[in-house]
């Protein structure tokens, strides 16, 4: 008999909330969690002015009414350390902590085919034995480095924004270069750059981004959210992308231009990620694409003002929201501080660090600090990094060496009795993460009492299954215009990735929809086997 009925790795927003799922259906569980809190991508990104994208009344659990009634979000878009505080309230609140082992780095999980359970390894050599492994790694929890010439060399201080210390950094005084114009680089240059001597940002890719639109809660708005809270959570579990925004039904296209840029207006100002659900069809016709571009692009160079800095911030390579969008929050505004340098890095490449700073195009800036915030090997970066071997001594680095192949975005043929919570295949890193995962642990406890009751000690993701769902996931994002630009959906970012679109672009209420279906259909798409694990009880068809 294994040790535990399920090993969770990871104890972000899907670990605790998979842990408390499984717990109350009565599972033994034990989550595993490398570093020394709790909380995931919210412990680790500890950057200045870090801010989730999320509305904070739905970037959280709504698994308990008495929760939502009790806890009070301050600000529309909450920072990072109020969900911190958040995580680490429902984790005391619900006595999960006792499930979860801290400092434990999981470096190897194996399948015995003879017992049917898991075998998961610590660096340290500690071991846990379970019939279920359940990833709860994360999409963006691989931090992507930078290697440069010479980076070595330079004798200021270095710090990654995905894995911020947690001593106090002051920037009074320093230049302090900042690499990455993604989120957490537009977030924390408007923060440093109001004490720092000189901040240098080095841009590669210029990104489109809208006003976080942030702004205290009232008493009134939080009266009136816990009012209703029901009807928001179906709102969002409902809408195209777990946020609650529903689409206008006109195409852009098919209304006048002024009527449109009205559109485009009031959503700019008060739906931050939300602007891309103006119409339906921005990330599928060009033309309407093509529109809110141009609009974005208006708002960008009428925010930085200078016509010769807004060349170097308009994007040109791709159109909005191919790549990941930002929100802001006075980005574009300091880039015209009189102490803060934008260096376009695709015009004039870093060639090599040195010890006093970094030389670009042939010139040399002196720096004191440097921050990488370039991003994350994202959806998959974090499933690969321990060594996980399935059926037959295969690795998932093997299985999934041109790209990741899933049933349903939960499971992988080879890996008997592991899934994934918000992984490749489902709507994850396209959606609300937290619907996604609230989604995926419900799910995953009803697969596991069933499993229980049913006498399964194994169950499989078919190969033909896999497949075919994994060209679904790729039909459905051919009819966007994701693929137009690289990025971290696709692995275009990440040197030598495979490029495939990951997460499944047709949305969280279809989505939920297939979930459901394949349970009722008696898990349609996996192999069934009954304990001994010789006798084949059912394919789910």
């Amino acid at each position: 008999m294994p040790e535990l009925d399920v090993v969770i790795v990871g104890a972000g927003l899907a670990g605790l909330r998979s842990l408390w799922s499984l717990r109350r259906a009565g599972f033994r569980v034990q989550v595993l969690e490398a570093s020394d809190e709790i909380g995931g991508v919210w412990n680790h990104n500890r950057y200045p002015g870090a801010r989730c994208d999320v509305e904070s009344y739905d970037y959280s659990y709504s698994f308990s009414p008495e929760l939502e009634q009790e806890w009070r979000w301050s600000e529309r878009y909450p920072t990072q350390p109020e969900i911190l505080r958040y995580i680490n309230h429902v984790a005391d609140r619900f006595d999960l902590r006792r499930n979860v082992t801290l400092n434990t780095r999981v470096s190897e999980a194996r399948y015995d085919e003879g017992t049917c359970q898991w075998a998961v390894t610590a660096e340290d050599g500690r071991r846990w034995t379970a019939r279920f492994l359940l990833l709860c790694l994360g999409q963006l929890a691989a931090p992507k480095l930078p290697d440069y010439p010479g980076q070595a060399d330079f004798a200021g201080e270095v710090i990654t924004s995905a894995m911020w210390p947690k001593r106090p950094v002051s920037f009074a005084g320093k230049r302090v270069g900042i690499i990455g114009t993604g989120s957490s680089g537009m977030q924390m240059t408007p923060v440093i750059a109001e004490t720092a001597a000189q901040v240098t940002v080095f841009q590669r890719t210029a990104n489109y981004s809208v006003p976080a639109a942030n702004a205290p809660l009232t008493d009134d708005e939080d009266r009136a959210v816990k009012a209703d809270y029901a009807a928001r959570r179906e709102l969002t579990r409902n809408s195209p992308t777990g946020l609650g925004f529903v689409p206008e039904g006109k195409r852009a296209l098919d209304v006048p231009e002024a009527e449109r840029n009205a559109a485009f207006e009031r959503n700019y100002h008060r739906l931050g990620f939300g602007f891309a659900l103006t119409y339906a069809d921005i990330l599928l016709d060009a033309g309407a694409n093509r529109a809110a571009s141009d609009f974005l692009r208006a708002k960008i160079a009428e925010r930085v003002g200078d016509p010769a800095l807004a060349a170097k911030v308009l994007p040109t390579t791709h159109g909005f929201g191919t790549r990941r969008p930002t929100v802001d929050s006075g980005y574009f505004e300091a880039l015209r501080r009189p102490n803060v340098e934008l260096v376009d890095i695709r015009a004039t490449p870093i060639e090599r660090f040195d010890a006093q700073g970094v030389v670009t195009g042939g010139q040399h800036r002196d720096l004191d600090m440097v921050i990488f915030a370039t991003g994350f090997d994202a959806v998959t970066g974090s499933l690969l990094k321990p060594l996980i071997v399935g059926r037959g001594g295969l690795t998932l680095r093997q299985k999934w060496a041109q790209g990741p192949v899933t049933q349903l975005g939960v499971a992988t043929a080879g890996f008997p009795n592991m899934f994934m919570v918000a992984g490749p295949g489902s709507p994850s890193v396209l959606s609300n993460v937290m619907v996604s995962i609230e989604e995926h642990a419900e799910w995953f406890t009803g697969l596991f009492s069933a499993l229980r009751d049913g006498g399964i000690a194994e169950i499989e993701a078919m190969p033909e299954a896999e497949a075919e769902w994994t060209a679904h996931v790729q039909e459905k994002a051919a009819q966007t215009l994701y693929m137009t630009a690289d990025s971290f959906y696709n692995g275009g970012e990440v040197a030598g990735k495979p490029r495939v679109f990951m997460p499944y672009s047709g949305g969280v209420r279809a989505y939920r929809r297939k979930l459901i279906e394949c349970a009722e259909r008696g898990y349609a798409g996996f192999t069934l086997v009954a304990a001994p694990a010789t006798a084949e009880v059912g394919d789910g068809r």
